[in-house]
């Protein structure tokens, strides 16, 4: 596994082509971004990357509250989610909306997406690894995230690509094929690469914090955080992020 310090390093098999600009991340939920790829997103910001916020769901069944309805629920998180992208330098953040917990990869799903894809044209995506059913941690990964890494990767390929997948949305909408170069999967059980974060992990951690309604404990949160050094380094204490990278022909 390659590991880096800056997102902006080369791959190995990367083509020496132009720059990559652009950064769309495509997320189930409010406080996705931050938790899965908070670290790789703050360099990306430091590079000066462009980067574009996509979130399926508004979160509007996240919570044990019984007093609070899922419309107040997703519009707070809706504005927890503008605040924490802020902290990253995002200024772009969509919501799809799409029901929390009932995200399936359907065709309508995918076609939101490759309408974003084709309107925005980012050179790299970052989404969840769909493969992932247990996580690292031996946890359930939760159902939206394989469902939104599962549409996106075929949004991706070969539906934003080609010009006559989902045709309509060139004939009626005159939104031209794209070819996305680069996917960071995050939640990964294969990664082929680490990226290191230690420089930017209050950052991380800020970014975080503006997801109040998901944190019951912000201290135990930040000491959890600064406790998770990758025990695979031995000399010094790092904290790393992992990724599967695809690197698209």
């Amino acid at each position: 596994m390659a590991t880096v310090t800056g997102a902006g390093t080369s791959m190995s098999d990367a083509p020496a082509e132009a720059p990559l600009e652009r950064v769309m991340v495509i997320y189930a939920h409010p406080d996705d971004p931050e938790f899965f790829s908070g670290g790789l997103l703050a360099r990306f910001a430091a590079d000066g990357k462009e980067i574009i916020y996509v979130l399926a769901t508004s979160g509007d069944k996240g919570t044990d509250d019984p007093d609070i309805t899922p419309q107040q629920l997703a519009s707070m998180r809706e504005a927890e989610q503008r605040a924490a992208a802020k902290c990253l330098n995002v200024e772009t953040v969509v919501f799809l909306r799409y029901p929390d917990g009932e995200l399936m990869p359907t065709l309508g799903l995918r076609r939101d997406l490759t309408r974003l894809i084709r309107q925005f044209k980012p050179d790299i995506v970052v989404t969840n690894d769909p493969q992932t059913y247990i996580t690292r941690m031996g946890s359930i990964n939760h159902p939206d995230h394989r469902a939104i890494g599962d549409a996106t990767l075929s949004a991706i390929y070969p539906t934003a690509r080609d010009r006559h997948n989902m045709v309509e949305l060139w004939r009626d909408e005159g939104l031209e094929p794209h070819k996305v170069r680069r996917v960071y999967l995050s939640g990964t059980l294969n990664p082929n690469m680490r990226l290191i974060i230690s420089d930017v992990l209050e950052t991380k951690i800020t970014a975080i914090l503006e997801h109040r309604s998901q944190i019951k404990d912000r201290e135990a949160l930040i000491k959890r955080m600064r406790e998770s050094l990758d025990t695979e380094f031995d000399d010094q204490p790092l904290y790393t992020e992992s990724y599967r990278v695809l690197n698209l022909k």
